[in-house]
């Protein structure tokens, strides 16, 4: 006789209550002051857009969202400066690139022109066309960085929180097919404290916002979708953020290498989910140092 199997226990892996996976993803109930890091962000992006060469809010799409602040270097080579392609995080509901101005302090001082990309936010826009966007503020970088200084053929990207995961979801492009580019035009990618698999996020806080379903988690979870790529990886979280931080890092870190891909799977000791990119503001960082050596 057939029986019906009984319902799991479990939302997601071992997780069986909302709380739970609460704990693991928002990383704010860990800080004793939820508002200290974006206090931080303001005023180094304030500091930076106070003493740095920038071009603001430049368009590379059709909608007010899609927009580019680009921070220039002086060119370092017959092709122009190396170029970093920052997206932000905000678990693709909140900030924008005005937060993170902040991220070419320390770059413009090793040469490196920084592009900060500034995209639609959920629940407005899906997840779905937040990678649209950014593919595509990565496509016009390659076409057009060039009338900035800087060097199409040295153009790295990188992104925090979400904007690891929106960074990984760059690196599965067919940019020849879609884009009319070099297959491989991106040079190196730096992924900092990512979601690669976003499915136990459907049962987080984030749902109402995010409204993940199905079909949104298979076409947007890049742990599951790596092609071969040229471009070496640096696939890094903060040495305390919880451990599903460091799983989903894992992850991709596995899937990245199964194509035969180069990647380092190396954490920011000592870092938190916040702080694990203030990096970005000092030339002798890890973080800085890598790009300029990869770039």
């Amino acid at each position: 006789m057939q029986t019906t199997p009984l319902p799991s226990p479990f939302l997601y892996a071992n997780f069986a209550t909302q709380p739970e996976i609460d704990r693991q993803y928002n990383a704010s109930l860990r800080l004793a002051d939820a508002a200290a890091p974006g206090r931080h962000y303001a005023e180094v992006s304030t500091r930076a857009r106070n003493s740095l060469p920038q071009h603001l809010d430049i368009p590379f799409g059709p909608t007010r969202a899609e927009t580019l602040d680009i921070f220039p270097a002086a060119p370092t080579g017959p092709g122009g400066a190396p170029v970093f392609v920052f997206i932000h995080g905000g678990y693709w509901r909140a900030l924008s690139s005005k937060d993170f101005s902040g991220v070419a302090l320390g770059l413009h001082a090793r040469g490196i022109t920084t592009v900060v990309v500034n995209y639609a936010l959920c629940p407005f826009v899906t997840i779905d066309e937040i990678v649209r966007q950014v593919r595509a503020a990565v496509a016009w970088t390659v076409r057009h960085i060039a009338e900035f200084g800087g060097d199409p053929a040295r153009i790295g990207v990188g992104g925090h929180s979400a904007g690891g995961h929106l960074t990984a979801m760059c690196m599965q492009t067919e940019w020849a097919r879609d884009y009319g580019l070099a297959q491989d035009p991106v040079k190196a990618a730096l992924m900092i404290s990512g979601i690669y698999d976003i499915a136990p996020l459907r049962y987080s806080y984030l749902q109402p916002m995010i409204q993940l379903d199905d079909g949104c988690i298979r076409r947007n979870s890049p742990a599951f979708s790596a092609r071969t790529c040229a471009a070496p990886a640096w696939i890094t979280w903060g040495g305390n953020e919880t451990s599903e931080f460091a799983r989903q890092s894992a992850v991709m870190h596995a899937a990245w290498g199964a194509q035969g891909n180069t990647s380092t799977l190396r954490p920011i000791d000592g870092a938190d989910h916040f702080s694990v990119i203030r990096g970005f503001e000092s030339a002798d960082s890890a973080l800085c140092n890598w790009l300029a050596d990869t770039l």
